[in-house]
């Protein structure tokens, strides 16, 4: 059998080929499933007792997924040659182990006595929880049995003193690894809430400390398994990383169906859902979730049983109240005994999560399935206790993503909010952002509680937070199609109707403020005039600035800048301004030093550039072409003539984010704007070299965006030097830009070009189109 695989396996190099070849040739069958899983251990088991020669004292283990019988279609093998000093046990291991590598198999292999194993693990609690997955394939099963017993004994007493250490080296993993639920492209075993968790949750509940293989955690465990089953023979080979490529292909294994959305039920039922990614990563989320919560439960348990009951004189546990129904006991909240023995009023649930959130304690298990099971649903509208428990719940800070999630686990969230079940893991292809939509939204009314002193009613900025995208995942524009259900969460939870209008206008006019502040001319009056009657009043005004700031730091450090904020809060003030008086502010005069002194005149302070130069065309298109030469990103820009000065000023900041020299940069800009062509021809040939990719760019117009100007719009893949080529075309057509907006999304830019004059007509907008998007 050994030279019939050798032969094969060198007919077919590769890993993935070799595991192909050793699941013909040994009967090792594919397949997904637990009883594919089981049936792979079973020839696995049957070709490895083969190898091992008939002698006393010997025994070959199993371990990892093999001893868990859990074997992947492309999985290594783990394998402890256990001996009791009997002679020739190093030719005995080279017999066993050189068949299996000339299989092209994966071989995680050790020799070892009972004791040599047992003084291993005692040193390597890696070691220790892997021999509690032991288990004998073939040899002498007294052997086998002392070592299995003797290290599941040892386990079981030492484990609460071991888990403070494996808790330091896993949350080292989880930081390395990142938490699957909200990963893009996880992995399916390192990353938080993967399998190499259900492996601890597995040990814990091996010591005894507490039942953590719950039916939730099991039933999560093997659809990552089948996950896991279904990647490999995707791909071919052993891989753990979910990545994007492959998901339909997986989803597809896993006959997983993503329903089409506005397809009536019949269709639904006659197959018209396709397989989706989507399906799968909010599965693998929900699991991932799921595994998380089971092991936080089993290490709180581990430390108290670590750090011993607090217990009055009366030989009970101490309770503390700590709210109206609701006690500490042993580092959790539980029920008060009243509250259990009374019909419970539909307020429960809420009152008891923000409870928990503001005081950072976790929810017992038991309460929560109490809750569950017992908890009466709530009236529309919610009663005044409802809607109060709430708003402290999503004002409470650190304490609310802890206090939700534990709530969402049992349940009790779709209780609260019906449409939680579709936001529920939904995932956000957008790389800026690092959670799945419905901890977004948690996340971001965690946020919003940083700034509910600055609004006059903090209430509904929290409850704005939570619903700004309620409308994502469905077709549209999700800030004007999540109005509507916005509004009637509001209207259910019983809020009067003006103030469900207000919720309305947050979730409508939640991204008008950023969009605004990096696409506009905020020195125009009618950029300040068009937000001013947009929003209406300074009330609203503040609860939107304070929500922008909140949903970008839940989004993720990307979506954030100090740039970016200096902007919105300079829109902010105008439009205050414009509110408060009715009067429009004026346009910031020139900076002075620009129009004295010899020219040319650079100045660099900071991130700001600018310039000034003899009057001529062309000169914000060789500003910005210089400044990427020294790569530079232009986030805004302003060109303008004054006495026969003409004058850019810049934004800017570093495209790797280190700034340059700034002696060579304000050479090069000297140079440049006088007209030396050395400088233009490098920064040309350079600018040109990097073009983005992706989808066809785009030309957008905008007819009364602006005083003087009429804009347009380009909308395509981020490259260097990208306003310089574009400035320069528009240039060369015969347009006169006065400003430039440059904003960055992911790997887009939506790039905003004032240009002076009345609205062209058709064959002058289709020239300058044609012109924008040749040099795109």
């Amino acid at each position: 059998m050994a030279s019939l695989i050798k032969k094969n396996a060198s007919e077919h190099p590769g890993d993935g080929d070799a595991n192909l070849l050793i699941n013909e040739v040994v009967g090792v069958p594919g397949g997904i499933g637990e009883g594919a899983r089981a049936a792979r251990a079973d020839a696995y088991d049957s070709w490895l007792a083969s190898l091992l020669p008939d002698r006393g004292g010997i025994a070959l283990l199993a371990v990892g997924g093999l001893g868990r019988r859990q074997c992947a279609p492309y999985g290594d093998l783990d394998l402890v040659l256990l001996h009791a000093g009997v002679p020739g046990t190093d030719e005995l291991a080279a017999s066993l182990w050189y068949p299996i590598w000339d299989a092209g198999l994966r071989l995680d292999h050790s020799v070892r006595t009972v004791t040599e194993a047992l003084s291993v693990a005692q040193d390597d609690v890696k070691v220790a929880l892997g021999l509690l997955d032991a288990r004998l394939v073939a040899g002498d099963p007294e052997l086998a049995d002392a070592l299995i017993r003797t290290a599941a004994d040892h386990w079981r007493r030492t484990a609460v003193r071991q888990l403070p250490g494996l808790r330091e080296v896993t949350a080292a993993r989880w930081q390395a690894h990142g938490e699957l639920a909200f990963l893009l492209e996880g992995d399916l075993k390192e990353a938080a809430g993967g399998l190499r968790d259900v492996g601890l949750l597995r040990a814990i509940a091996a010591a005894g400390i507490t039942d953590a293989l719950r039916p939730a955690v099991r039933a999560a465990h093997l659809r990552l398994l089948d996950t896991r089953d279904a990647l490999h023979q995707q791909v071919g080979r052993r891989v753990d990383r979910l990545v994007a490529q492959e998901r339909n292909g997986v989803a597809a294994l896993l006959g997983l169906r993503q329903p089409q959305l506005g397809a009536p039920d019949s269709a639904q039922r006659d197959g018209a859902a396709v397989h989706d990614g989507d399906a799968l990563l909010r599965r693998v989320a929900g699991d991932a979730r799921t595994v998380s919560h089971a092991l936080d439960d089993a290490f709180r348990a581990a430390d108290r049983l670590r750090s011993g009951r607090s217990r009055g004189a009366s030989g009970r546990p101490l309770r503390r109240p700590v709210a109206r129904d609701v006690v500490e006991q042993d580092g959790e909240l539980v029920l008060a005994r009243t509250a259990i023995g009374a019909r419970p009023d539909p307020s429960l649930s809420l009152r008891v999560a923000a409870a928990a959130a503001t005081t950072r304690l976790p929810i017992a298990r038991a309460t929560c399935e109490w809750l569950a099971a017992y908890c009466p649903p709530l009236p529309a509208p919610w009663p005044a206790e409802a809607r109060a428990a709430l708003t402290t719940l999503l004002g409470a800070g650190p304490g609310l993503v802890q206090a939700w999630e534990t709530c969402d686990r049992y349940g009790l969230v779709d209780g609260w909010l019906p449409e939680w079940a579709r936001l529920r893991s939904l995932p956000q292809h957008n790389p800026v952002h690092r959670y799945t939509l419905d901890r977004h939204l948690v996340q971001t009314a965690h946020e919003a509680s940083r700034h509910s002193r600055e609004v006059d009613r903090p209430d509904l900025l929290l409850l704005g937070a939570l619903l700004h995208d309620i409308g994502k995942g469905l077709p549209g524009d999700h800030s004007a199609v999540g109005v509507p259900l916005a509004e009637a969460v509001a209207t259910r939870i019983g809020l009067p109707a003006g103030e469900v209008e207000l919720i309305g206008t947050l979730v409508r006019l939640h991204l008008l403020l950023p969009d605004v502040a990096t696409r506009r001319d905020l020195a125009d009056p009618v950029t300040i005039a068009a937000v001013a009657e947009a929003v209406g009043d300074t009330g609203t005004l503040d609860r939107l600035h304070a929500l922008v700031r909140a949903d970008a730091a839940a989004t993720g450090p990307a979506a954030w800048s100090d740039w970016k904020g200096r902007l919105v809060a300079e829109l902010v003030v105008r439009v205050r301004t414009a509110l408060d008086t009715g009067v429009l502010p004026e346009p910031p005069a020139p900076d002075p030093t620009l129009l004295a002194g010899p020219l040319p005149v650079v100045h660099l302070t900071g991130d700001r550039v600018a310039v000034a130069a003899a009057d001529r065309r062309g000169l914000l298109a060789t500003v910005a072409g210089c400044l990427a030469l020294h790569r530079l990103e232009v986030i805004s820009a302003d060109a303008s003539a004054v006495d026969g000065r003409a004058l850019v000023e810049c934004r800017v900041q570093p495209r790797y984010g280190l700034p340059p020299d700034p002696v060579p940069l304000r050479a090069d800009l000297r140079r440049a704007v006088a007209g030396d062509v050395s400088v233009t021809q490098r920064l040309r040939g350079r600018a040109f070299a990097a073009r983005g990719g992706g989808a066809a760019p785009r030309v957008v117009w905008h007819r009364e965006a602006a005083t003087d100007a009429v804009l347009l719009e380009l909308r395509a893949s981020d490259a260097a030097g990208l306003l310089y080529r574009v400035t320069c075309a528009l240039d060369e057509a015969g347009a006169l830009v006065r400003a430039a907006r440059i904003s960055t999304l992911g790997a887009d830019v939506v790039d905003a070009f004032y240009l002076v004059g009345g609205w062209p007509n058709d064959a002058t907008r289709a020239r300058l189109e044609a012109a924008v998007l040749a040099a795109v």
